[in-house]
């Protein structure tokens, strides 16, 4: 299988590979499926890229005709040979980012790669930036990416890991020094990697468990983040050191990884508090193996012998005080003179009991604390300019990832909250109806629970179950931060917060179970951060308020005093891009943002805002750079915390190459934003008012003509349901967690993921653009002025030129006319006519106004490698469009059901996903 795409220079080794990996895949289609298999993807294939070049009806009748004359098994056969594909090819894709990397470190030039850590500490440097402004700037850096399940991963984990080996082989063949033997056998094991590919099953056939999840999310800590992480930190240093040697640095640990999987009880009843357990538990054992697999290396190389060197003399006591207290005789290192070697077979013993015995450390501070008596150690006797980095490498480790390797937020909904409370209080007679009371009421009832250091929980009483679940979950999280630490779990967030009582209710519950406690001489204890999560339009807007209510009130602020006068507040952009449409949902978002900064700076809180990003650009999806220029200047400085999900997790961190260029890159972005900001905030306003009278503007037109078709139209649930594959999106077995909230078939209760799923599948992709064009273009075509400011705001404005770009983006990967072939699944042909007649209209609309104000003559014409990415892919993409939009007639056509044709068709799901690189 070969391609024909357009091209730029600097993608000719990218062409040689993928022309590599097309040639073997298709004599493992003639070896495993027979020449019938091999000829008939060969045909179907060039009359997609003739129908790509230049569309004819005898062209487009003929590949009909071809793909309904197929049937089982030759045509599961071909939807399995053009996903199989995708899947090389986005190893190709990856590995060509990683040569491409490895090209501008091999220059003799000095060149420096755009977005490396390098050039944004010599970029400081050639613009003056003091030291004292750049430590200031580090010291207030902070970037959490936190993992979670959300059901958007549709490549299986022995797939992933196949792609793994198939992108290191790659790696290998670029070398130039192989002989002819070596690449002989890479190319042989090249074969035999596809082969497994081909012969392995793509699809899962069980729902994944909550700690299936668990461990995927762990495979990304044990094969990448553990290393990278600390290397991220040290390049920052030893830039710094180079470009100003002459300065001593700080540089704080301020990117870090934490998790959802295991805590995410949101609309997952089978995430328990056992389950939550058995998480924190699996981390910790994790954690530990990792710093126990360093240790025996550090044995292996530091044989210093105090014969030859001075060791420090608190080294020497901790010896003398430890050895016979931790170690039995036979586990002692034999060799006395070998003191580090023996202070490391110390740790190593005290890492093995942890948790199990009074041996062990109790904190990782204890463990942290024998690390760097060791290096003070090595420093007597070893030059700081070349010094021992696997040791500080140890310790930055430790530093970041504790004994609880990453921490746990624990989620769950507002009306699981009140829902408790209301027994509670009713069985104190407290209130007999609280969910009725007014909102000022529940606020002044849950404030004088507060203020009383009694509890109300009657411990010998029977809850409903319901209510002893949430007990239970708060009681499991003072419990795992006396076991694990309270780095363990710091953070409890509220999905659909709505009002003021809502992140009061979660206070009384973490009084209760010992989290949050007022002491008999009036000082508050408080060991967890309640983070309010806003998600739709409406939320968005009462946001301010809400907040400003709580910092107001003096129960709350004590709490707040002990999270260091640090409010976390978390976005989500997948409901309310849902709700009002992408360009009003990221606006909302941006404007929420900075209201809550500005007001929260006149009560002296710190923000840290946690951006709820999906894989998908229906969802805010897009690179973690473009995820932190498209927020408000302002409020980088603040700390930034964006989830990291499904397909995103593979793409960004299945490689170490991949992660380390990933996180490299968004480094860059904080720097140079946070270092732009600290020096120009005091020249006021960083947003021109001409921009946001603009955008409310542009807002208003999106919103309206986005609600008129969502919400207004009658007929648009028919059309979304019938014209996508949102039935079989369920089958797909993709997460733990149901795709609606509740089974009542209603809009509302639809999650977001399935909803931009089936769109994307569909090429329709709706979630990520509609509406846009209405609302641009309508401001534009006021007059030229109005387009004017657009152009501005697009070269001026990262926020805005983010939003151009992703919109960009989501029209090259939407196609109408594949779309179009999506219209003969509705059963009524007047509702599939009209509506997709609103919708092409709506996107050649958006794409006009977009390539205006962007100066582009076609999508994207400023990303050439984006561009041809997906002129790469479009071919092989469809046809598992036509074939799944066949498969979905016949299959809903059927009385019963039918498993093998239902397969056929998660083939293609799974298929189209690869090829987009989207899913929800």
């Amino acid at each position: 299988m070969a391609v024909e795409a357009k091209i730029n220079d600097s993608s000719l080794p990218l062409r040689r590979d993928v022309k590599l990996l097309g040639e073997i895949l298709g004599e493992i289609l003639i070896n495993q499926g027979g020449i019938d298999l091999f000829n008939k993807v060969e045909k179907i294939r060039l009359m997609c890229i003739s129908l790509r070049n230049q569309y004819t009806d005898e062209t487009y009748k003929t590949l009909k005709e071809e793909i309904a004359s197929m049937s089982s098994p030759m045509r599961k056969q071909v939807i399995r040979a053009f996903s199989t594909y995708f899947h090389l090819i986005n190893v190709a894709e990856l590995n060509h980012r990683i040569r491409r990397r490895r090209e501008y470190q091999l220059q003799e030039n000095n060149s420096r790669q755009p977005g490396s850590i390098e050039s944004a500490v010599l970029s400081l440097k050639e613009n003056h930036v003091t030291e004292d402004v750049i430590q200031k700037v580090l010291n207030a850096l902070s970037l959490e990416l936190i993992i979670t399940a959300h059901p958007t991963e549709a490549t299986k984990r022995s797939v992933l890991e196949i792609q793994k080996r198939i992108a290191n082989i790659l790696k290998v063949l670029d070398n130039p020094i192989l002989t002819k033997v070596e690449r002989k056998n890479l190319q042989e094991d090249l074969y035999n990697e596809i082969t497994i590919l081909w012969q392995t099953d793509e699809l899962r056939h069980n729902k994944p468990t909550v700690l299936d999840e668990v461990r995927n999310g762990l495979y990304y800590f044990d094969q990448t983040l553990f290393e990278v992480l600390p290397e991220i930190h040290q390049e920052v240093v030893d830039c710094l050191d180079y470009y100003y040697p002459d300065t001593q640095w700080n540089v704080p640990n301020f990117l870090r990884f934490g998790s959802w999987i295991g805590g995410d009880r949101d609309g997952n009843p089978n995430v328990t508090p056992e389950v939550t357990w058995e998480t924190l538990d699996k981390q910790r054992r994790l954690v530990l193996k990792k710093y126990r697999n360093v240790l025996v290396e550090l044995m292996r190389r530091y044989s210093h012998a105090t014969t030859r060197v001075d060791v420090s003399e608190e080294l020497l006591q901790s010896l003398e005080q430890e050895e016979s207290k931790f170690l039995p005789e036979d586990k002692r290192w034999p060799v006395v003179t070998e003191v580090y070697r023996r202070k490391f077979a110390i740790i190593n013993e005290r890492l093995k009991q942890v948790g199990k015995s009074d041996v062990g450390y109790k904190s990782a501070e204890e463990l942290l604390e024998d690390l760097l008596m060791v290096n003070r150690s090595l420093s007597k006797h070893h030059r700081t300019a070349h010094e021992l980095k696997a040791i500080k490498k140890l310790i930055r480790q430790v530093q970041l990832f504790g004994f609880h390797l990453a921490t746990l937020d624990i989620r769950n909904h507002s009306g699981e909250h009140e829902t408790a409370i209301a027994e509670i209080l009713r069985k104190v007679r407290i209130a007999d109806n609280y969910a009725q009371l007014a909102e000022d009421e529940k606020v002044a009832i849950l404030q004088e629970i507060l203020q009383d250091p009694r509890p109300v929980l009657l411990l010998n009483e029977d809850y409903s179950a319901e209510t002893q679940k949430i007990i239970n979950v708060f009681h499991m999280i003072k419990k795992a931060h006396d076991e694990f630490g309270k780095r363990s779990i710091s953070v409890y967030l509220i999905s659909m917060t709505k009002s003021v009582s809502d992140l009061l209710e979660v206070l009384v519950l973490a009084k209760e179970a010992g989290i949050n406690r007022l002491h008999a001489d009036g000082t508050i204890e408080s060991n967890i951060n309640i983070a309010p999560l806003l998600e739709t339009i409406d939320d968005l807007t009462a946001g301010p308020k809400i907040m400003e209510i709580l910092f107001k009130m003096p129960v709350y602020r004590n709490h707040l005093k002990n999270m260091g006068d640090q409010q976390e507040i978390m976005l989500g952009y997948s409901d309310g891009s849902k709700d009002g449409g992408t360009l009003t949902a990221n606006w909302k978002l941006y404007k929420a943002q900075l209201e809550i900064h500005d007001m929260a700076k006149k009560y002296q809180i710190r923000l840290k805002f946690f951006h709820g990003r999906g894989g998908s650009l229906g969802r805010g999806g897009g690179t973690l750079r473009q995820s932190i220029l498209s927020q408000p200047a302002e409020t980088v400085g603040d700390g930034v915390k964006i989830t990291e999900q499904g397909e995103v997790l593979s793409s960004r961190y299945l490689l170490e190459d991949i992660a380390y260029r990933s996180l490299e890159q968004a480094t860059y972005t904080l720097l140079k934003t946070s270092t732009k900001v600290s020096t120009e905030l005091e020249q006021g306003s960083l947003l021109d008012e001409s921009w946001e009278k603009a955008l409310d503007e542009i807002s208003n037109a999106a919103l309206k003509k986005y609600q008129s078709l969502v919400f207004e139209d009658p007929d648009f649930l028919t059309y979304f349901n019938e014209a996508t594959p949102l039935k079989e999106l369920g089958d797909l077995n993709i997460g733990s967690r149901p795709m609606s909230r509740k089974k009542r078939g209603r809009f509302e209760d639809l999650r977001a993921i399935p909803w931009v799923f089936a769109w994307t599948q569909s090429r329709q992709l709706i979630p990520a653009w509609y509406a846009a064009g209405t609302g641009l273009s309508s401001f534009a075509e006021k007059g030229e002025q109005q387009l004017k400011i657009l152009q501005e705001m697009y070269a001026k404005w990262p926020f805005f030129r983010s939003t151009v770009d992703n919109l960009q983006m989501a029209l090259l990967k939407a196609d109408i006319p594949t779309a179009k072939e999506y219209t003969s699944l509705v059963e009524d042909e007047k509702i599939a006519q009209r509506i997709f007649a609103n919708i092409s209209e709506e996107y050649q609309k958006t794409k006009e106004v977009l390539l205006v104000i962007s100066g582009d003559q076609e999508l994207l014409d400023h990303k050439p490698n984006i561009k041809e990415s997906v002129f790469r892919r479009n071919p092989y993409v469809d046809p598992l469009n036509f074939l799944q939009v066949e498969l979905m007639k016949e299959l809903r056509e059927l009385e019963e059901p039918n498993e093998d044709l239902l397969t056929e068709v998660l083939l293609t799901i799974s298929g189209i996903a690869a090829g987009l690189r989207n899913t929800g």
